[in-house]
């Protein structure tokens, strides 16, 4: 499973997760740190990738567009990337589910 960074997320988490997701990118990398959300979802479903985010948005785009892609929506208020690190750890098989299951689209994380 690829994962694509939202702006919302620091791009460090694709280093520290590259051993559970080693195609993963941030959006920044990839040129697109200004990018609308409608551009981001449009290359991330282009190049099957699952995009990580803190963004309602994505949320509301997948409602009316469906998936894939599909979408980690980060509800925690304030938190650190070392906790983002740690959410997205901990809930491992959640995210392999969400990868193979095709009756939904979204995996939110509190």
């Amino acid at each position: 499973m690829k994962l694509l960074f939202d702006h919302n997320l620091s791009p460090r988490l694709v280093n520290r997760l590259a051993n559970l997701f080693p195609e993963s990118t941030h959006v920044y990398t990839l040129g697109m740190g200004q990018e609308d959300d409608l551009n981001i979802w449009k290359y991330a479903l282009s190049n099957d990738f699952t995009i990580v985010t803190r963004d309602s948005d994505y949320n509301e785009l997948l409602v009316l567009k469906g998936f894939p892609p599909k979408v980690i929506w980060i509800r925690r208020g304030n938190c650190s990337t070392n906790e983002i690190e740690t959410m997205l750890r901990s809930h491992i098989e959640d995210i392999q589910l969400l990868a193979i299951d095709q009756t939904f689209g979204i995996l939110t994380l509190y």
